[in-house]
């Protein structure tokens, strides 16, 4: 029996190294809240992000929080209660833009969360300020606005390009202003030691936009991609490509999505994008269209990224 019991301890003792090889290759995990657009209430916008092997996430976009977690949970991502993974493990709100279907989870969830950080634009920051925690449409949570200020919450302004650490993590930020229809969106490039991932919120294709932000974001990108630094990019397809582009409303289809990865193909090379992560964000019910932009990602994927499409609720390694 001891011969037995020593004989098991070194094949651990062997293994471990190897275990740890396994486990080092991965920079971030991913723990989507929300995937959708549109009428899902349940299911909108939000992604946890934090570096593996870290409970200190930041939480990209607000639309759906509690439901979300609460998903996670039951998928044995989570082993705590909701409340307490509200509270102590999302470290901050990273807003790419206003929309309800971006903040949400947010306003609702204000009175059971923690003191933190509201991170975004200026002006992201002022239509949160102005419409939403103020007394007359909830409570004033936050540290500024109308009186009185609960200050559960601080707001952050980001300034366009200038690098951020992210209070109590391990990581920092970057921000990049994005088109969308008739305001201005956001780009957060996220980065924990040497590794970075892309959060894009809602956007439209710079030729209908009329705007050069996307392209902008993948000139700075781009060394990135070619350094293998940038481990995943998550951007929107909320349309299939029957979508009218009169009616995109600042929004994606797969034929714009893939142009624009044709662009940051131009800037590093076609081989490059072979097998990258590329998360796909913001997809718009009814279920049918959903199947059918799915589909149509996978037939003109001749750069093979390697899609990938969330769930919520499971955690993604990146």
């Amino acid at each position: 029996m001891l011969r037995k019991c020593l004989i098991i301890n070194a094949l651990i003792f062997l293994m471990l190294p190897f275990v740890g090889l396994s486990q080092g290759n991965k920079s971030f995990k991913i723990i989507p809240l929300g995937i959708k657009g549109g009428i899902d209430e349940s299911n909108l916008s939000a992604y946890m992000v934090a570096p593996a092997g870290s409970d200190n996430y930041i939480c990209l976009d607000a639309g759906t929080l509690h439901y979300g977690i609460e998903k996670a949970i039951a998928n044995k991502v989570f082993y705590i209660p909701a409340e307490q993974v509200l509270k102590k493990y999302i470290k901050g709100y990273f807003i790419s833009h206003a929309h309800l279907d971006h903040v949400a989870g947010l306003i609702i969830n204000s009175p059971d969360d923690s003191t933190k950080s509201i991170y975004g634009l200026s002006s992201c920051l002022e239509t949160i300020k102005t419409h939403y925690f103020t007394w007359e449409s909830w409570a004033n949570f936050a540290d500024e606005g109308e009186a009185p200020q609960i200050k559960k919450y601080h707001y952050q302004v980001l300034t366009p390009d200038s690098v951020l650490a992210i209070k109590n993590t391990e990581m920092s930020v970057r921000a990049f202003p994005l088109s969308h229809s008739n305001l201005q969106s956001t780009a957060f490039l996220v980065k924990s030691g040497g590794a970075y991932i892309l959060y894009l919120g809602d956007v439209g294709p710079d030729e209908i936009e009329k705007s050069h932000s996307l392209h902008l974001l993948w000139e700075a990108i781009s060394p990135l991609v070619k350094s293998k630094q940038l481990k995943a990019i998550m951007i929107e397809t909320s349309f299939p490509n029957e979508q009218p582009d009169k009616t995109l409303f600042g929004h994606l289809t797969p034929n714009w999505l893939m142009r624009e990865m044709d662009d940051l193909a131009m800037l590093t090379g076609s081989d490059t994008l072979n097998g990258f992560n590329l998360v796909i964000t913001h997809v718009k019910p009814p279920q049918d269209n959903i199947n059918k932009l799915k589909a149509q990602l996978r037939k003109q994927n001749e750069l093979k990224l390697n899609l990938i499409f969330p769930e919520q609720g499971r955690e993604i390694d990146l």
